[in-house]
């Protein structure tokens, strides 16, 4: 048996998977290409209460139903949203997959999606925002793709906000749910002990019948320009992102990319890390980090500072950045950040849940189904020149762009993209 396989129903739905040798749990998941960057902007927010509402019942079982028969199996059942796509997964001990199956498949066939379910899962998902909107270690993240994406349906964070979701009623989630979870959206991975014949016949059985939707159709966004934006809060601590358009998932120079991340800003011995807080004591948290999409990608580095350090840091972010581009790298940089993404790989792909989620991510974003170690190999392929093509490629003040979230000061509010020399 191949490790990852990849079938397809008779209806044409993609069916991988990655049969884990020795495992004894089983996972199975259904993901549909849809995602916030796929929203209108009156309907921000509905592919993730869309996936909360499903939840809540459907033609065959209650909430309360569905939890009992997955935690009585030792199971746990699940669901995400990103930019580009809504997943629901159930995870159970091998001998007790049925159930697995069973219950995944009811919540995305068989949703009620009732006003009152609708109603009352918009006050925890408002909540939700609320609690979120309330942490700003992860508020500037939504600031920066704003600052970024300028606009762009990529700009569109996957929570929406409180107005566009308090809108929606459980006849938009409806409508919503038989345009988009349909054919061709779907696919069905499943990893663990999995056997390929049987979850292709499961899943023939489960969704083949669930007829023709709309195709999703994306528009790539243009990854060029530099911007600086101000985006005020009450309180004297201000975070940061900083960083540049860069590649999208399937670009030949995504692990290169990946590689000059870590060296960057991944772990305390990353340039970032040493220079900012270890050396000058600018910041409390600073890391560097890359996000792929299908058609465009971005590198950026977060930071949270007191205010009266923050243009400091940003000065010292950018010089970090310069130093790496214009001075280059040492070849111990290149073989620590080698190993270290390597070990965080290894040590994620311990388990059948991370891997269900890498396996479902990389084929809905590149339509590639490949194991983990072509991640590691593709690694170990990497050279300090080619490290060095992307820092050359990437890190630019064309491509610059810079969100800032801290309290309303001259120095920061009047900034401009100009004062930053990269």
């Amino acid at each position: 048996m191949k490790n990852i396989s990849l079938d397809r129903t008779n209806a044409g739905i993609p069916v991988v998977t990655e049969n884990i040798k020795g495992a004894i749990s089983s996972g199975f998941m259904i993901a549909v290409g849809t995602g916030s960057r796929d929203e209108d902007k009156d309907t921000g927010g509905i592919s993730h209460l869309l996936e909360h509402v499903v939840f809540r019942g459907t033609k065959k079982r209650t909430s309360l139903q569905i939890a009992k028969e997955m935690e009585g199996t030792g199971g746990e059942m699940n669901a995400f949203t990103s930019k580009e796509l809504t997943a629901f997964y159930g995870i159970t001990l091998k001998e007790m997959s049925d159930v697995a199956k069973e219950l995944v498949a009811d919540i995305c066939v068989n949703p009620l999606i009732s006003e009152n379910d609708t109603e009352l899962e918009k006050k925890i998902v408002l909540q939700e925002i609320s609690m979120w909107e309330n942490d700003p270690d992860s508020y500037i993240h939504k600031l920066f793709a704003e600052t970024l994406w300028d606009g762009h349906e990529l700009s569109q964070n996957e929570a929406g906000d409180i107005g566009t979701v308090s809108s929606l009623t459980h006849l938009n989630l409806r409508d919503y749910f038989e345009e988009r979870y349909k054919h061709p959206n779907v696919a069905v991975i499943a990893c663990g002990a999995v056997d390929p014949a049987e979850t292709v016949k499961w899943a023939e059985e489960s969704f083949d019948s669930i007829g023709e939707g709309k195709k999703v159709l994306r528009e790539r966004p243009v990854m060029t320009g530099s911007a600086y934006r101000f985006f005020p809060r009450k309180g004297d601590h201000t975070y940061t992102g900083i960083g540049f358009h860069a590649y999208p998932a399937d670009h030949p120079d995504r692990t290169a990319l990946k590689l000059l991340t870590a060296i960057l800003g991944a772990g305390m011995s990353s340039r970032l890390f040493q220079k900012l807080r270890e050396e000058k004591a600018l910041v409390y948290s600073i890391f560097a980090t890359i996000d792929q999409n299908s058609d465009a990608g971005s590198m950026a580095a977060y930071l949270s500072s007191t205010e009266n350090n923050a243009m400091n840091a940003i000065s010292s972010v950018a010089d970090v950045f310069r130093s790496v581009r214009d001075e280059g790298i040492k070849k111990d940089e290149l073989e620590s950040a080698r190993n270290l993404i390597k070990g965080a790989t290894a040590r994620k792909m311990e388990s059948t849940d991370s891997r269900l989620y890498r396996l479902t991510k990389t084929f809905m974003i590149t339509g590639k189904a490949e194991p983990f170690t072509n991640d590691l190999s593709a690694l170990d392929n990497v050279t300090e020149e080619d490290v060095m093509r992307v820092a050359n490629d990437v890190i630019s003040s064309k491509k610059l762009n810079i969100a800032v979230y801290g309290k309303k000061m001259k120095e920061l509010s009047k900034m401009t993209i100009d004062q930053i020399d990269l």
